[in-house]
Order: C-alpha cells, then sequence, then structure tokens
C-alpha cells in the first residue's frame, strides 16, 4: 500500500497527532519532547540510537517554534538564558563523567533509573504541593505585565533566600528581580549535572529551578527554558544526525502537528492562571514517573507487557494533562469575553 517517505498512512497520522499533543505541552510547560518521545518511539520498537537521535531532532524544531511565541508575548529572558547555558554546559561534562565511573563499576542502569523516578516524582509532588497550597501564585500573566516589578509575595522563600545573597556582580532580570551572578550559575551548574547524569534533556529540572529558586515568574522561566533548549537540542540532534541516528520520516510528521500544537501551548501560557501551569506540570510528572516506574519493572522483571502499559500511562497523562490546558485555555478566553461584552439590555 502507498507509504510515505517509509512510514505507513496510519503511523503518519499517529505521529502528527502525537507531535500535536507534544507541541502543546512543549509550548506550556517548556519541557523537553523528549521525555515523552523517546520512550514511545522504544516501546514502538526503534533502535535507541533512532529513538533517541530523532526525539531531540523533534525537541529542536518544537524549541524553535515555541520559543518564537513566547518571544512574540515578551516572555524569554535571553540575559538569564545565555547564563543558564553557560552553567548547564559545565554541569552536563561533569554529569557526563559520573555517568563514565558508574558504568566503570557496573551500577549507572540502576543508579540512574531509580534517581530518575524519584527525582520525577519529588519535583512532581512539590510542584503540586505548592499551587495547591497557593504558594508564589500571580506572577507575569500577559505581554504587558512582562516588565513589570514583581510583587514579593510572589515569589517562593528559597528563591527571596537566595536574592538576598549580595554577592557581586548582581544581575538585573525581567521583572525587576536582582540575583547574584554566582548563584545563577550555580544554579544552572546544578541543573545541568542532574541533565547529565539522567542523560535527558532537563526542562523538567530547569523551569522549576527558575521560578522555586531564582524566583523567575512562570511564564518567563517555561520560555526562557525553552530558549536553552534550542541550544542544547540543536547541538544534540546534529551529533546523533551526523551518525545516523535522525529519522526523518519519524521527525517531519511530529513537527508537522506540533507545529500548531507548540503555538497553542505558548499562547495558553499568558491565559491560564499560574497556578493552574503549575499544578498541570506537577502531574504530568507524576504521570512520568509512574511510567518511567513500570518500564523499569518490566526490564527487571522481563515483561515486555509492562512496556506497553508504560506507553499506554505516557500517552495518557499526555492527553489527559494537554486536554487540560485547552479546556483551560477555553475558559478563560470565554470568562473574559464575559467580561468584556457590555451587558445586552
Amino acid at each position: 500500500m502507498m507509504e510515505v517517505m517509509g512510514v505507513g498512512i496510519g503511523i503518519l497520522a499517529l505521529f502528527v497527532g502525537f507531535g500535536l499533543l507534544i507541541g502543546i505541552l512543549f509550548g506550556f510547560f517548556g519541557m523537553g519532547g523528549s521525555f515523552l518521545v523517546t520512550p514511545a518511539l522504544l516501546v514502538m520498537g526503534y533502535p535507541s540510537r533512532v529513538a533517541v537521535g530523532s526525539g531531540l531532532a523533534f525537541v529542536f524544531g518544537t524549541s524553535v517554534i515555541a520559543t518564537l511565541k513566547h518571544r512574540d508575548m515578551g516572555q524569554v529572558d535571553y540575559k538569564l538564558g545565555v547564563l543558564m547555558i553557560a552553567g548547564t554546559t559545565a554541569g552536563l561534562e561533569v554529569g557526563k563523567e559520573i555517568v563514565l565511573h558508574l558504568e566503570s563499576l557496573g551500577l549507572a542502569g540502576s543508579i540512574i533509573s531509580v534517581t530518575y523516578v524519584v527525582l520525577l516524582g519529588g519535583i512532581g509532588l512539590f510542584v503540586t504541593y505548592e499551587a495547591v497550597k497557593g504558594d508564589g501564585g500571580g506572577g507575569v500573566e500577559h505581554e504587558a505585565d512582562a516588565d513589570a516589578e514583581i510583587d514579593a509575595d510572589d515569589i517562593p522563600d528559597i528563591a527571596k533566600k537566595i536574592q538576598s545573597y549580595n554577592v557581586p556582580p548582581m544581575i538585573k532580570l525581567r521583572g525587576g528581580i536582582r540575583v547574584s551572578l554566582w548563584m545563577i550559575l550555580g544554579v544552572a551548574f546544578a541543573t545541568g549535572l542532574l541533565s547529565g547524569f539522567l542523560g535527558v534533556g532537563g526542562g523538567f529540572i530547569r523551569m522549576p529551578a527558575l521560578f522555586y529558586l531564582i524566583g523567575v515568574p512562570v511564564p518567563i522561566a517555561v520560555g526562557t527554558d525553552l530558549f536553552e533548549i534550542v541550544f542544547s537540542g540543536g547541538i544534540g540532534s546534529f551529533i546523533y544526525a551526523m551518525d545516523g541516528g535522525v529519522d526523518l520520516s519519524i521527525v517531519l510528521p511530529l513537527l508537522a502537528g506540533s507545529a500548531l500544537g507548540a503555538r497553542l501551548g505558548s499562547a495558553a501560557t499568558s491565559i491560564v492562571d499560574e497556578s493552574e501551569i503549575k499544578v498541570y506540570f506537577g502531574l504530568m510528572l507524576l504521570g512520568g514517573s509512574v511510567a518511567v516506574a513500570v518500564r523499569e519493572v518490566g526490564s527487571y522483571l522481563d515483561m515486555p507487557i509492562l512496556d506497553t502499559v508504560s506507553l499506554v500511562l505516557i500517552l495518557g497523562s499526555a492527553l489527559l494533562v494537554s486536554g487540560m490546558v485547552v479546556y483551560s485555555s477555553l475558559v478563560e478566553l470565554r470568562s473574559d469575553s464575559a467580561r468584556q461584552s457590555p451587558t445586552a439590555d
């Protein structure tokens, strides 16, 4: 039957739909799509090299689209982004060396898997708890407010403590935030180390770190994180492409769907209440943690059926959370429209 670039029509439609789904989440949270795409491709039977390389190429393309949308809304802090790239790069190298050392001891696989599940679930629980508790709400919700001074009540206590350390040089960020350069580089190094150790893009680590540790409003944290992913995803996909690890028959249909999804998700960050963004983000991480844990148990017990269960959990949580994002956006738009419309009498 007819195939497009070696991929059946059914698979092509699946990839386009999956790309739309991931694009919404990517633009809304600033999380690397490889967090969902790579495990899905592995379960579908693609070689590890192709799954990782194609996932990175997808991340690069989607991050460019989403970053441009966040830029249009004034939600990218380029100064902070460049500093984070510098610190993260150093951390990645250290993380990689730790992995190589653990591999020589034969402990890398088990330690990384356990750390990944615990970290993913821990951050998910923390973010969800903080959001439900109502700590650090408010922030920047519209483009016009992007450069406004941030209310001290909207900054998490940990970030206030970090901002209080007056260690020159001090850097002024969007929203009037002043933070020591060394504190920014320290946070970037720590997130980079974890990214290098776990072998992930690190969006699920960086986005909450920018908010809870540095005090950057959630929409700007998402936009700045995406700006950084443009570089890390670009370099990673180039390295894998040189080794034949990027399959365009996978990447192109994924990007076709995510082109729309990323812009929808990015636009939603200026519509949906910031506390809801954090709740959805936490739920997304918790779903991913359970899915990864199920996959690891399946590998340990040699039960391939659990790989399928893991994929269903990944797709199900992604579908649920992206649906909640779209629904919340529509409700908020309808409420705004009702408030702005004159009462008919």
